[in-house]
């Protein structure tokens, strides 16, 4: 079995959760879909833990800011929880943020973190895409909703978000590949409290760990 998370967004309290329950099940091999970074602040936790583990992450869009230093242009959240990741990341979790890979292509399945048409930064917010049957399973993150979706040969999954999803469900979620090629949407609870008081020792305006209890983008009013 194949386990796939994205999203994390530096919240460690929540990939913690994760990756116990998908230890308990047994599953060896793990997939980061990229967005290790932004929105929280426990990037040195979240990173070293996937380094240590040897978990592949595919580059997020926010992994790519950390990367170069540029500015997001579409939000000062993220901005800020950019630079303040780069003011505390070691060298080590920033060289390995940068080595992520664009996309990753197996025998079962072809991921990266947005879409066909852009690797990093393409949200596919509805099915059908932009598929063919020779891709098999497409696996993505980004949107932070869960997609399980198969029509007339064409497959996707999107694992939704650890750390901060966006559907309306505070819980973690990820999805596992199982042996016989079937595909799972998984949630765990975390323990949010102690996830929005690492954002506040952080110095994190409320908007930043409010919304994890809503299951909610920051500043969403859903």
């Amino acid at each position: 079995m194949i386990a796939f998370i994205a999203d994390i967004h530096a919240n460690w309290e929540a990939l913690r959760a994760v990756l116990r329950k998908i230890d308990e099940e047994g599953i060896r091999e793990i997939v980061s879909l990229g967005d290790v970074c932004g929105y929280g602040p426990a990037i040195n936790e979240c990173c070293g833990e996937l380094r240590e583990r040897g978990i592949l992450n595919l580059m997020g869009n926010h992994d790519l800011l950390l990367k170069t230093g540029e500015s997001c242009g579409r939000s000062r959240s993220v901005d800020y929880a950019i630079a303040y990741q780069r003011g505390i990341i070691t060298k080590e979790n920033y060289d390995w943020v940068c080595a992520s890979a664009d996309c990753l292509r197996t025998e079962q399945f072809f991921a990266c973190h947005g879409g066909p048409e852009d690797y990093i930064d393409q949200y596919l917010r509805e099915p059908p895409y932009a598929l063919d049957e020779s891709t098999g399973l497409f696996v993505s993150g980004h949107t932070h909703m869960q997609v399980l979706w198969e029509k007339d040969g064409l497959r996707y999954l999107n694992p939704g978000a650890v750390g901060q999803p966006r559907d309306g469900d505070p819980r973690a979620a990820y999805a596992v590949l199982k042996d016989d090629g079937t595909a799972e949407l998984r949630r765990v609870e975390y323990d949010i409290d102690a996830a929005a008081e690492a954002y506040r020792n952080a110095g994190f305006p409320e908007k930043f760990w409010e919304c994890l209890y809503r299951g909610a983008g920051i500043g969403s009013a859903k």
